[in-house]
């Protein structure tokens, strides 16, 4: 297996991973404070519909709308990085370091802590520029 195909192989799986953590993480608040907004969840666990989530899984809610923003590119850039043969070490530190702010902008998101959050979205966004600028280069 071609060893850049190799590390975003990786990264998707990492990434994948990070985001059904975030849908774990909402379905543990909501069961361990048995507050749920659907009527047939509440029913289920004999409980009263509620207006409102826990502020624990909106704000899951919110990490996992930005993930939305950003991994899918993620995504159609990196395999079309890998299918042009972009300069395989830089494509492959740009795939890191994009898998792992990331994963630290979600721990930021969820702990509340800026900048920190707003440093690892711009790595992250950086990182996508960087493939781009790759792929531009390659079909050039």
């Amino acid at each position: 297996m071609n060893e850049l195909l190799r590390v975003y192989a990786l990264c998707v799986l990492v990434l994948c991973l990070k985001m059904l953590a975030i849908s774990c993480y909402q379905g543990f608040f909501r069961i361990r404070g048995r507050v749920f907004t659907n009527p047939e969840d509440a029913a289920f666990f004999n409980r009263t519909p509620q207006p409102e989530e826990l502020p624990q899984v909106v704000r899951a809610a919110r990490a996992w709308a930005n993930d939305l923003e950003n991994i899918p590119l993620f995504f159609v850039v990196g395999g079309l990085c890998v299918a042009l043969g972009t300069a395989g070490v830089a494509t492959g530190v740009l795939f890191g370091v994009f898998t792992l702010a990331r994963v630290v902008h979600t721990v930021m998101y969820l702990r509340e802590y800026q900048p920190w959050r707003t440093l690892a979205y711009g790595v992250g966004v950086a990182c996508l520029i960087g493939l781009g600028g790759m792929l531009g280069f390659r079909m050039v």
